[in-house]
């Protein structure tokens, strides 16, 4: 008696169809082409200096991508997020320089301040019901105006500066802009955070009942409201874990450069965004990964730097921008459809 063929339905899927369910796919395969014709096409790239300088350029980048994924695969935006950066770095450098206060509790009442620029963010969203889009467009001009008018008002310049001679700099300046020393180039401390917050994101993500509640909150709210997933305070807290990556970058621009612009950080939100977006994340939410908005910032930091090694005129990086940004989303798109017919 001839044994009858499996059920197709309980037969593990192929290990090409387990490839393409995942968001970060298509920014792997991007990242090795970018990284392939740089290293051929210049001689810097591949040097101790080359990578230092590329995996620097993507670090503080990355550390704001990952974030910024995590609030897109819950299914919203964050255009305060750029301009969070600087505040945090002068409200620390402020408190440093002008009040005397020592570095560590300046970065922690920055970070209380971002958390609550996160926390306003979420909860104007959840209560109004208005896009984020437009909440924190507020947001941003707010913070811009801030910025502004408080550093001049307290400086009479729209700098800060002075951050090395106060009181705990030097240990809070290791642990977020110090350098370790290999094959004869620097690499700074910033690509270990970077590293540091892409693992936890990515295990909260995929192995925490949070990380469930964000792709649901992302997928449909109305359905996961009704399944019992806390829909505002899991939007709440995307915000505040955004607004907290701004301040580790904030922290590590003001360590490390000891002044800080009040306009520094305008236009870097989208810069996170389009990296969240290569990277495999879709502007409609409940789809994305943080590993794949990592590799997003790599390959920003790896095209940005590899143009400058081959000599090209900087404004060619605008149309590497624009044609990455629609080859994603078109990518996403075809991954995003090819997962839904293999998980039916």
């Amino acid at each position: 008696m001839t044994p009858a063929p499996p059920d197709e339905r309980v037969r593990p899927p192929r290990l090409l169809d387990r490839l393409v369910v995942r968001p970060e796919i298509g920014s792997l395969l991007g990242a090795l082409l970018v990284f392939t014709f740089f290293s051929l096409v210049t001689e810097r790239f591949l040097s101790a200096g080359g990578v230092a300088t590329w995996l620097d350029d993507a670090s503080t980048l990355g550390i704001m991508a990952v974030a910024v994924a995590l609030l897109m695969v819950g299914g919203e935006f964050d255009l305060s997020a750029g301009v969070l950066t600087a505040s945090t770095a002068l409200v620390t450098a402020v408190l440093a320089t002008r009040l005397g206060w020592n570095t560590w509790l300046a970065l922690l009442a920055s970070l209380v301040f971002a958390l609550a620029v996160g926390a306003l963010n979420g909860w104007l969203v959840v209560r109004t019901g208005l896009p984020s889009f437009i909440v924190t467009l507020g947001t941003f001009l707010a913070l811009q105006g801030l910025n502004l008018g408080v550093t001049r008002l307290v400086t009479g310049t729209v700098q800060v500066s002075g951050m090395r001679s106060a009181d705990g700099y030097a240990s809070a300046g290791f642990l977020f802009a110090s350098t370790v020393t290999f094959g004869g180039s620097a690499f700074y401390v910033s690509i270990a955070w970077w590293a540091l917050v892409t693992v936890v994101a990515a295990v909260v993500l995929l192995r925490t009942r949070f990380g469930n509640w964000v792709f649901a909150v992302g997928g449909s709210a109305v359905s996961a409201r009704a399944v019992g997933v806390p829909v505002a305070r899991t939007k709440v807290l995307l915000f505040m874990t955004t607004a907290g990556a701004a301040w580790l970058v904030g922290s590590i621009n003001i360590l490390r450069f000891t002044s800080v612009q009040a306009n520094q950080g305008i236009g870097l939100e989208f810069q996170f965004i389009i990296a969240a977006v290569i990277g495999g994340c879709l502007l409609t939410g409940g789809f994305g990964s943080a590993v794949g908005a990592a590799i997003g910032a790599l390959i920003f930091g790896m095209a940005r730097q590899g143009i400058v090694y081959a000599n090209w005129n900087s404004d060619w990086f605008q149309l590497f921008l624009g044609v990455m940004l629609l080859a994603a989303v078109l990518v996403n798109n075809a991954l995003r459809r090819r997962a839904e017919r293999v998980r039916r």
